[in-house]
């Protein structure tokens, strides 16, 4: 005895079939759609660069450097010596822009334009790379004549790259090929043992 299944219950069993693929593609598209949704969501390494940097300068001396890491960019933080800030005085006749002048809102902040370019004399905040190609200078704090500087040398720092020259206001040299001073980033104090790179609401 032979079973036939009717038309409609031939169309009932293919409505349910592509109802189950349709939703087994649906949960699919689901799963494969909030991978790829949180992927393009910044990362916390790609947050954390941004972010501002808070440093304890407790411990460091007359003379002395540390360099942090602000948007993948060296900051240096410098506690000048009387003699370094005394210096700044002296060099302004040999400087490209003495006073800050060149892309003030770009490279120094308002309350840095000032002969240290500094909220305070003696601590000097700014970012380590060269405004020429981009190379990090090295120190060469001590004044007099050494190779690649002048007799007259005050102090500062000396791009090795193509001999640009910055004081240690990081303010460049006439005549060198970096067109800028260096960079100032926005920093502000937070006590007297505590700096914070990346914002200055309070400088």
């Amino acid at each position: 005895m032979r079973t036939f299944m009717s038309d409609k219950a031939i169309d009932s069993s293919k409505r349910t079939w592509l109802i189950a693929t349709s939703c087994a593609g649906a949960v699919g598209t689901v799963a494969t759609a909030i991978p790829f949704a949180s992927s393009i969501q910044p990362s916390e390494r790609a947050k954390a660069a941004g972010a501002s940097v808070e440093v304890d300068i407790a411990s460091l001396k007359p003379g002395e450097k540390i360099t942090v890491e602000w948007r993948g960019k060296p900051v240096w933080i410098i506690k000048r010596t009387p003699e370094q800030i005394a210096a700044l005085a002296t060099d302004e006749g040999d400087l490209a822009d003495p006073k800050s002048e060149r892309k003030p809102s770009e490279l120094t902040p308002e309350y840095a334009r000032n002969q240290g370019r500094s909220i305070k004399p003696e601590l000097f905040v700014a970012v380590g790379i060269c405004t020429h190609l981009g190379c990090s200078p090295s120190d060469k704090f001590a004044p007099g004549a050494q190779p690649s500087l002048p007799d007259s040398w005050p102090g500062g720092f000396l791009c090795p790259c193509h001999g640009s020259t910055f004081d240690m206001a990081g303010r460049v040299f006439k005549n060198k090929p970096a067109p800028d001073n260096l960079e100032i980033p926005p920093h502000m104090y937070l006590s007297e043992t505590k700096l914070l790179i990346g914002e200055d609401k309070k400088a």
